[in-house]
């Protein structure tokens, strides 16, 4: 841990530092962030690589509302609903005494089939795409055919030949283990300490192997990235590193700019976007920060969310050294309700990728997550997990303690007719007495901060 000296000198260069260690709610902006051409120039990826990962999804549809029927009126494509949540934006203004001007949005990925979470997105897609991969290498699929025929006992067979192995704090695992079984994989899932147990449970239920650690999550990681090493018919899909999920994740972007055309949102400068990414390692946030560009450009000003105790990715940015610094270094636990956001170490291959991209990082404490949770339960009846409410806090801090932002892009005029875009990350397969002991929790914190 950095102490003495050498933390001074650390406050000294970073004053926000302090404030982080404090477990202070914070809001930091992106000095390195650059207009979208030139930000894009240094990109490794392009929008061929996002509209790539689109088609492999499209050729795998067939297969998906074949084995999973809650997909089927879908056709197999798996995504979410946009809602407009004007009760709760109305509260925000009334519960933090901050008006947010403009229209506020709720992407649902905390209900996306199959997996109900942000993680089905990415996570699926670089199932589909490895089993894609080895029916094409092995010659039992051409592109060309009805992928329909993946849900046969004969796939299912070849398949269980090979293993997939992921690290996780539960919903990145929950993705991978629910298709990797169904396809016919053995999976194991690392999970560490802070992964709920109806996680677990339901991974196991789902036939995956899942291996429980005591410690956090990047020691998850490195044992399931060690365990795939040593087996070469075991695939490991690394949360910190993998260029599939990322841009498995970006494919939200496109689809998104088609819902906004279907309800009339319009996004240009005087038309802002801003959304609001709640972020553990990285990879969910930082491959739908991309994509959004992509499609919108400098109109989109994308901001991550961590928890006060998990603020990783706000210091590997904020410091440059990405992967080289945790939370723990300066004395940070990284205990949190929001499971899902709970990670010391931040992706440098995320942080690199969108070092140029993003406007700016806040964290929330847990009572306001959990406020915020007991709210949107009560004022819109739709459940999320605590990582959700991370997105939904974004306007209010960004009001609070971002105002310079929107005076720096000159969108104090704008601002008026913005859309607030949260984005929803998990909830819908949370059990039913663990959600109400959340709500709870939540109506008990809003009492207290009432009476204040």
């Amino acid at each position: 841990m950095i102490h003495g000296k050498e933390l001074k000198d650390w406050l000294k260069d970073y004053p926000l530092l302090e404030q982080l260690i404090s477990l202070e709610e914070a809001f930091w902006f992106n000095p390195a962030y650059q207009p979208f051409h030139a930000a894009i120039s240094e990109q490794s990826f392009h929008l061929h690589d996002v509209q790539e990962a689109e088609e492999r999804l499209k050729r795998f549809a067939p297969f998906i509302a074949t084995v999973f029927p809650e997909t089927r009126q879908a056709n197999g494509i798996i995504e979410s609903s946009l809602l407009e949540i004007s009760g709760m934006q109305q509260l925000l203004g009334k519960v933090f005494g901050q008006h947010v001007p403009g229209k506020m949005l709720l992407k649902c990925d905390s209900h996306l089939p199959i997996a109900g979470s942000i993680k089905a997105r990415g996570g699926i897609y670089e199932v589909l795409k490895h089993a894609e991969a080895l029916a094409l290498q092995h010659g039992l699929l051409s592109r060309e055919e009805d992928y329909s025929v993946l849900a046969g006992d004969a796939f299912r067979s070849f398949f269980s030949q090979y293993t997939i192995t992921v690290g996780s704090t539960g919903n990145l695992g929950l993705s991978i283990g629910i298709m990797g079984t169904k396809l016919g994989f053995r999976v194991n899932v690392h999970m560490s300490a802070e992964a709920k147990q109806w996680k677990k449970d339901l991974l196991r239920k789902n036939g995956a192997h899942v291996i429980e650690h005591s410690a956090d999550y990047s020691t998850a990681v490195e044992q399931g990235r060690r365990e795939a090493e040593s087996d070469p018919n075991n695939y490991f899909i690394d949360d910190e590193n993998s260029a599939d999920l990322f841009l498995g994740y970006a494919v939200a972007a496109l689809r998104l700019k088609q819902q906004f055309a279907e309800k009339g949102i319009v996004v240009d400068h005087e038309h802002p976007l801003f959304v609001y990414l709640p972020c553990g390692v990285g990879g969910a946030p930082g491959g739908i920060a991309f994509g959004l560009k992509l499609m919108f450009g400098d109109a989109v000003h994308c901001f991550f969310a961590e928890p006060t105790h998990s603020p990783c990715m706000l210091l590997g940015m904020m410091t440059g050294m990405h992967d080289q610094v945790c939370v723990q270094d300066f004395g940070i636990d990284g205990r949190t309700e929001a499971d899902g956001l709970a990670v010391g170490r931040p992706s440098r291959f995320v942080g690199k990728a969108v070092e140029k991209l993003i406007s700016g990082i806040y964290t929330v404490a847990d009572r306001h997550l959990l406020m915020l949770l007991a709210l949107m339960k009560d004022q819109e009846d739709i459940a999320l997990e605590p990582s959700a409410l991370a997105g939904v806090y974004g306007p209010v801090s960004l009001f609070m303690k971002g105002t310079s932002y929107i005076e720096q892009r000159q969108l104090s005029k704008s601002i008026k007719q913005a859309t607030h875009l949260c984005w929803a990350t998990g909830g819908n397969l949370v059990p039913a007495p663990e959600m109400k002991q959340y709500v709870e929790k939540g109506r008990t914190l809003y009492k207290e901060i009432a009476k204040q």
